[in-house]
Order: structure tokens, then sequence, then C-alpha cells
């Protein structure tokens, strides 16, 4: 099974830069999208094969996450238990029979951490509903989840301590999903590989790979050997982020 991950910053601005293109030649049998900024009834296009599921935002040009699948769900959850973090577009899970698959785009703490009480409480209720889905099949959660784990996770640790993405705070909230239960794939099966998902528009961050590994695929520990491969596709352009792929064999 092949399964793809992409904050496109915007869906219709990524269409012009050859999203298209990329979807089509990936060919994933569930392909997760973050930062869709637009509501579904705005788009004009569809993917021939494919069922999907929108998490539009309130407002308009904001947050949605959007998945796409081959194959119908046996059931669709928006949000946490179907409410929490709805009017940000932020969670989609699908049930299968054998395991749930979670989309999700986790909120910024924003410069100077001016919104980490609400990034904490997102995280803590987050795990917690992972973790019950955890006790009734596996999970697959993949997504934006807007943290650097470790040193090794970006470009300039040192000087980006306090900032938005690698705080303490939210480094520590992340480990504390994987000891819940979770597997962080890129980091197993390449623990010493230095490679990034995100780049600033800035400073010629990308041309510089002055980047964050912020993009995930995080499994339950007791599928974590039915992982076959893990890439950060950093060849693909069309958005500040570059998309994630992963094989398993489920």
């Amino acid at each position: 099974m092949k399964l793809a991950t992409w904050n496109v910053n915007g869906l219709r601005a990524a269409r012009r830069k050859g999203f298209d293109d990329f979807f089509q030649d990936v060919n994933a049998d569930i392909f997760a999208i973050q930062e869709t900024k637009m509501q579904e009834d705005q788009k004009e296009f569809e993917f021939e094969g494919y069922h999907e599921y929108w998490n539009d935002a309130d407002k308009k040009g904001y947050s949605g996450t959007l998945i796409y699948t081959k194959e119908k769900p046996l059931n669709i959850t928006y949000g946490i238990d179907g409410d929490g973090y709805n009017d940000e577009g932020r969670i989609i899970a699908l049930e299968y029979e054998k395991f749930f698959f979670v989309n999700v785009y986790v909120p910024n703490a924003r410069p100077e951490l001016a919104r980490l009480d609400y990034r904490m409480s997102f995280e803590d209720r987050f795990r917690g509903y992972l973790s019950r889905l955890d006790k009734i099949k596996p999970v697959i959660l993949c997504g934006d989840l807007n943290v650097a784990h470790t040193e090794m996770d970006l470009k300039n640790p040192q000087s980006n301590k306090k900032n938005p993405g690698f705080s303490i705070e939210e480094r520590t909230k992340f480990q504390e999903l994987l000891d819940a239960g979770f597997t962080d794939t890129f980091r197993m099966i390449y623990p010493d590989t230095v490679k990034y998902t995100w780049w600033s528009y800035r400073f010629n961050a990308r041309k510089n790979n002055a980047g964050w590994r912020i993009d995930y695929f995080v499994v339950s520990d007791r599928i974590k050997d039915k992982v076959k491969e893990v890439d950060l596709l950093n060849d693909i352009f069309g958005s500040d982020h570059c998309p994630v792929q992963i094989e398993l064999d489920i």
C-alpha cells in the first residue's frame, strides 16, 4: 500500500504549479492534504478513481484538510470525536478494516509562542484521541505536525529553541505521543539521515537547504514492522513543504 501526505499551502495555487501531475504520477492508495485554503464547494476539479473527504475551515482561505482514497472507508470522522477543531478543519479520520488513517494539520504556536496554550491543549486532546483509536485497531497518522522533534530535524537548532515548532514544550508533546505507543517512521528507518520537509520562503532557504522536518507518517508501534519505505520527496516543488510518501505491507 502506498500512502502520501503533502501540505500544499493552498491547493488552487499548488495545482497551478504541477500538483495534478504529481498526484497522478504518485498513484497513491490514499493521499492526504493539509492547508487546502479553500472550501469544497469552490472546487472545479476532481480526480477519477478517488473518493474525497474535505474538512474545511470556517474562515475562507485558511487551514483545511482533505483526503483522497481509492478504497471507500467504513466510517469517516471529522475533528476529534466528530467535533473538536472542525472550525479550523484540522483533522479527518478514515476507518478501514485493518486500520485508522488520520490526516492532521496541527496548529502553529505562532511567533513568540503566542498560541502555545492552544497548541498544548490540542496536543493533549489529539494524543488522547489517537490512543482511543489505537485501542480499537492500529493507527496510521500523517500530516503537518508543525514540530521538529530533535536537533537533527532542522538546520539551525540553536537559534530556534524558543521559536514555534522547536520549543521544548512542542517537542516534549511529540515525544509523549511516541511514548504513548507510536513510531516516527522516517526516523525508524533512517536514524541518522538529515533531511527536511519545509523551508521558509525567505532567505533562499530551500536553495540553501535550511529547512525543518515537520511533516510525518507516524504509526502504531504494533504495525511499525509493516513499514517498507519512507521518502521525503525534496525534488517535488509547488509548496513550501515537500510531500512525504510511505509504503506499507498492510
